[in-house]
């Protein structure tokens, strides 16, 4: 998803839009398409737990071809709204999950996963979403990024804090986890992007497709690893998915119109918050908790696409001032 400054032709800007219409439409329809086989026929699919983590590297890599090194000018330019956008994604959504496993009074496998999910960087499919959303397009990626950046520091400290009242949290091995899953790779992608960019150009419009094919495989791994605890617990971990986005939804656009950020900006807070990388939590959930911790994840990850397709529609028919 380009962000670039200068004002597109129309014809390219239609383009555009007619790609991210579709794949805004197409990913959440695959993602439910993978979760729902994998939950009626998981026997086929119990092996591939083992391809979680190389699958999420995958998407990293390809987020980080996608970067480039002025992407994080607006850090640089408007250090406020970017700042103000990252304290709210690691402080309004963890403890969200943490207030949703008490109110629900979650086992501890899923308050773990709940919270879990809370801790996780912004999602990759949020810049998307947001150019739809007719948000700040520029501000989405900077946050993307600097969150996805800062992911392997705060991550396993706000999940020792919180999730550590449920089940043990070996902080120092997950954070050198989401060095190899999520900075490597997208440090990886960024110095391939900046080495040989012409190449690059060439492949970028396949990349969303690779991720959303790798998300639905992280998605059929995990569920189909946990079939029957989410048949035995399904409706309470959907519950659980569904007011943790949708308050991070609106958690997030209340901190943005709280200091005065202008319309765009505050879409562009709502999304980012209530848009998790699911598809990190899920992979760190199954290797450091239980697979049942997994399962808030891999519905978020379903969920959080649909939900950030809903509101693309309908803030893209409310014109910004």
């Amino acid at each position: 998803m380009s962000n670039s400054t200068t004002t597109p032709a129309p014809a390219v800007s239609a383009a555009e839009e007619r790609s991210a219409r579709i794949a805004v439409t197409v990913f959440p329809l695959l993602i439910v398409a993978g979760g729902v086989i994998a939950l009626f026929f998981p026997q086929p699919f119990t092996g591939l737990s083992a391809y979680i983590n190389p699958g999420l590297m995958l998407i990293m890599f390809g987020m980080g071809l996608t970067l480039t090194l002025p992407d994080f000018g607006m850090v640089v330019r408007q250090p406020l709204p970017v700042l103000l956008g990252v304290v709210a994604q690691f402080v309004i959504m963890p403890l969200l999950g943490l207030g949703i496993a008490w109110a629900l009074n979650l086992s501890p496998e899923l308050a773990a996963g709940v919270i879990l999910v809370g801790c996780a960087p912004g999602g990759t499919a949020s810049n998307v979403v947001t150019y739809l959303a007719r948000g700040n397009v520029a501000l989405s990626v900077a946050m993307t990024s600097v969150s996805t950046l800062l992911a392997p520091l705060l991550t396993p400290l706000l999940a020792l804090w919180l999730a550590g009242r449920y089940m043990a949290v070996d902080a120092g091995s997950m954070a050198w986890s989401i060095v190899q899953i999520v900075l490597i790779p997208v440090v990886l992608g960024l110095v391939i992007r900046y080495l040989m960019p012409r190449l690059v150009d060439r492949i970028l419009p396949v990349l969303p497709w690779v991720s959303v094919l790798a998300i639905t495989f992280v998605v059929i791994a995990v569920v189909s690893g946990s079939a029957q605890a989410i048949f035995t617990a399904g409706w309470l971990i959907l519950l659980a998915v569904v007011l943790h986005n949708a308050l991070g939804l609106g958690l997030g656009y209340g901190a943005a119109k709280l200091f005065r950020q202008p319309i765009p900006s505050r879409r562009t807070m709502g999304i980012e918050v209530g848009m998790q990388n699911s598809g990190l939590a899920a992979g760190l959930a199954k290797q450091y908790f239980a697979p049942e911790a997994a399962l808030p994840a891999a519905v978020f990850s379903v969920w959080h696409n649909v939900s950030g397709a809903l509101m693309a529609a309908i803030w893209q028919r409310r014109p910004v001032s």
